[in-house]
């Protein structure tokens, strides 16, 4: 973006009182992550990115990866999952983004691997990362999509804190794409891009 078209978004904004929208993707930071659970979050924003042929800034800014396609800003926090709230906190604060106009986007172990569930508010049901982000912004009354990775046998097996550490199976991984696709439709329809 050259100096003059950052001129003018800024002008537009402050004219027209355009309000920026936020969009949280959880993980953990960290190679050891990639592919698991609990990062798909990250794995669904970096799939939007990819379709849309947008790019991360490399130095992170407030505790995030950042990047920005028109009014909306994208952030993966890079503390841990359990700890993204504060994060979340100053990205509000500093751009001055309302409670309606935020999207977590995160996994969840008690929904049917592919499902993908979109919610205008609610509880944080077990979700270390929105108990974080209720906590640092004392309200649960922001949207949020969450993606089923219920893979009951293994959980048994490795108990819950290990199975969200856990990488997708090679035949979960081959669905990834058609989930990430939806999920992409379902961010598109919150921000209102094509209205």
């Amino acid at each position: 973006m050259s100096t003059k078209q950052i001129v003018a978004y800024f002008y537009t904004r402050v004219c027209y009182n355009i309000s920026m929208k936020l969009i949280v993707g959880l993980g953990n930071p960290g190679n050891q992550y990639l592919w698991t659970r609990h990062n798909v979050g990250f794995i669904a924003l970096d799939y939007y990115f990819k379709r849309y042929k947008a790019e991360w800034r490399e130095k992170p800014f407030l505790g995030a990866v950042r990047g920005q396609i028109d009014d909306i800003l994208f952030i993966k926090p890079q503390n841990f999952y359990n700890e993204t709230g504060g994060v979340v906190a100053n990205y509000l604060k500093h751009f001055k983004i309302a409670l309606s106009d935020i999207l977590v986007i995160c996994d969840n172990f008690d929904l049917e691997f592919g499902k993908v569930r979109r919610r205008t508010t609610g509880s944080a049901g077990g979700n270390n990362g929105l108990k974080s982000i209720d906590a640092a912004l004392g309200s649960s009354d922001y949207a949020r999509i969450r993606i089923g990775t219920e893979n009951d046998a293994l959980r048994t097996k490795l108990g819950d804190v290990d199975f969200v550490l856990s990488r997708f199976t090679p035949e979960e991984k081959a669905r990834l794409p058609e989930i990430l696709s939806e999920t992409t439709e379902m961010i598109d329809d919150w921000a209102g891009m094509y209205s």
